[in-house]
């Protein structure tokens, strides 16, 4: 067994038992709220903080009332404490697709848990329907098991033949209801998002066909124009997918989809921060123009984590060259080699963002955007902030480098 089996096993494993109540002590808290020093977080037996703050006194109380001997804490020793990370549209890594079976479902996860992805959503390319109701019904499987699962991303096949990226065109199809149709029932409620081209035949019905199944709808490989994606948007569209990639940029005389997210307080806008997507100085201009609003995600596929060379996206080759991923038969882009861990290190050293701001769109404006960030049916108790009554999501990094050195999932330890 290879290095990375083993820690796709030993974390499938760990997510798959209970929880067990730890305490942390000592470290920098960072979070949506600010920054705290001399911070400590205490969980309890159900995979959720029972008490965080700074008073050593009551750090006492809470350890006894929790069962833990407030010796055995877990010393940060100064470090950043943080919520886990959350990634609302990858595809995979470790060499693995989450389109390709159980066993890569589990492989691909592990290479994202181990940078500080405690949370993901699975998304799934454009592939022929009963290809995609088989993927739909193997990540409901997945979630029964394990709760860093929130559920199943469609991007695809509703997408605009002209934005199709490094998606198959002999897949993509119009959002007929007889398909949705299919796609509901197979997904039997894990479906979280899907993308779609609004300006397509049955769009922006569709769009509110499956907002109101509790689907988030998400705007993106499109060729809508302003009042499109306006119209798209009051029908229930609440996220616009990896912005600036596969649609159309703004113009002084076309302005597009980009402008009518940017000024809509509903929708959360994801951005791929790996300054080969999208550049810098746009990436520092979109962060300035929707604040709470950005959620970094990694579009991540098969080859993160992996040595350059060549790989598959579905069905079609890719090419993988200093890290960027490419379709070999036309140099598309074909999603990227990022980590949400990488997207914070680059958001706080490259561009001299301030940690609050980053490590909230590493997790509670993606929990937001999928309605995580309250109680909910999904994950019970909610995501994204270190605090009382939520999920015991947390990492500890190093604030020199901010690498991941420990994290947990709902009370279970994975790295």
């Amino acid at each position: 067994m290879s290095d990375r089996e083993y820690d796709a096993a030993r974390i499938t494993a760990s997510l798959e038992g209970n929880p067990t109540a730890f305490a942390v002590k000592n470290g920098k808290k960072i979070d949506a709220n600010g920054v705290k020093s001399h911070y400590w977080v205490v969980t309890g037996g159900d995979g959720v903080i029972f008490a965080a703050g700074t008073s050593d006194d009551e750090f006492e109380t809470a350890c006894k009332s929790s069962g833990i001997n407030p010796a055995r804490a877990i010393d940060a020793s100064g470090k950043n404490i943080t919520p886990g990370y959350i990634d609302i549209h990858a595809h995979g890594a470790w060499g693995r697709s989450f389109d390709d079976g159980i066993r890569s479902i589990d492989i691909a996860r592990a290479g994202h848990a181990m940078h500080g992805t405690t949370r993901q959503v699975l998304s799934l390319i454009t592939n022929p329907i009963d290809v995609q109701c088989e993927n739909l019904n193997l990540v409901r499987a997945k979630m029964r098991e394990r709760p860093d699962i929130l559920g199943a991303h469609l991007e695809g096949p509703f997408l605009a033949m002209s934005k199709k990226g490094a998606h198959n065109p002999a897949c993509l199809k119009d959002p007929e209801p007889s398909v949705v149709n299919r796609l509901l029932d197979a997904a039997g409620g894990c479906l979280r998002q899907i993308t779609i081209a609004p300006e397509l035949p049955y769009g922006l019905g569709t769009i509110r066909r499956f907002a109101e199944a509790g689907v988030v709808p998400a705007v993106g490989h499109c060729d809508a124009d302003y009042g499109m994606a306006h119209r798209a948007f009051d029908e229930g569209a609440r996220i616009l997918t990896h912005m600036f990639n596969a649609m159309n940029g703004p113009h002084h005389r076309n302005p597009g989809p980009i402008p009518a997210a940017l000024e809509d307080s509903r929708v959360t806008i994801e951005l791929i921060c790996d300054g080969f997507h999208v550049q810098d100085p746009i990436l520092q201009l979109s962060l300035r123009l929707a604040p709470h609003r950005i959620a970094f995600v990694t579009d991540a596929m098969a080859a993160t984590d992996c040595p350059d060379g060549s790989y598959k996206l579905g069905a079609l080759d890719v090419d993988v060259v200093d890290g960027h991923a490419c379709l070999k038969s036309n140099g598309a882009i074909a999603g990227s080699t990022l980590t949400i861990e990488h997207a914070v290190q680059r958001n706080i050293f490259d561009l001299g963002r301030s940690s609050a701001e980053v490590i909230e769109s590493a997790t509670l404006t993606p929990a937001h955007a999928l309605g995580l960030d309250i109680p909910n049916p999904i994950t019970g108790a909610p995501l994204g902030l270190i605090a009382p009554d939520h999920a015991a999501d947390i990492l500890i990094t190093n604030p020199n480098d901010w690498s991941v050195e420990h994290a947990w999932c709902a009370g279970r330890q994975i790295k």
